[in-house]
């Protein structure tokens, strides 16, 4: 089961990085509805192409994380450090992700009524979520 659903993690966030390459390289699809706004369409954030293409790179990396301590691939060239550390730093992220900054993003945001906030509800925080409750499940039963 740990495994199936590891595999289903792998997936997504592959999906994910895929579309942050998209949009770092100039795709627009879907990029109206996952920026955080206070009003319809005020932004909170604007994010550069180069800090999209970072994201992008980042996730590949915790797909990697991933994938390693799921023992499909060795990452050997990693310092030790981080092969045993990776996980809990990436399911740390997801978990804060999920929660929020208790303004815009996560399970508990004040602004609620937007269409990112909206999104960020059904979608984005529970994904989140599930990534890091995956990953724990990954390093708990390895």
């Amino acid at each position: 089961m740990i495994y199936f659903l590891g595999w289903i993690a792998i997936l997504q966030l592959i999906f994910i990085s895929g579309i942050h390459f998209y949009w770092a390289f100039g795709g627009i699809w879907g990029m109206k509805d996952v920026s955080p706004t206070k009003t319809k369409d005020e932004k909170i954030i604007c994010p550069p192409w180069i800090a999209t293409l970072i994201v992008a790179v980042v996730m590949v990396g915790f797909t990697a994380i991933y994938a390693e301590k799921m023992k499909l691939v060795s990452l050997l060239f990693l310092p030790n450090w981080l092969l045993d550390y990776g996980m809990y730093i990436v399911v740390s992220i997801f978990i804060i992700r999920a929660i929020g900054e208790f303004n815009y993003v996560g399970f508990f945001k004040r602004i609620k009524n937007t269409r990112f906030a909206k999104n960020d509800t059904k979608y984005f925080s529970p994904l989140c979520l599930f990534l890091g409750v995956v990953g724990m499940l990954i390093e708990i039963y390895k």
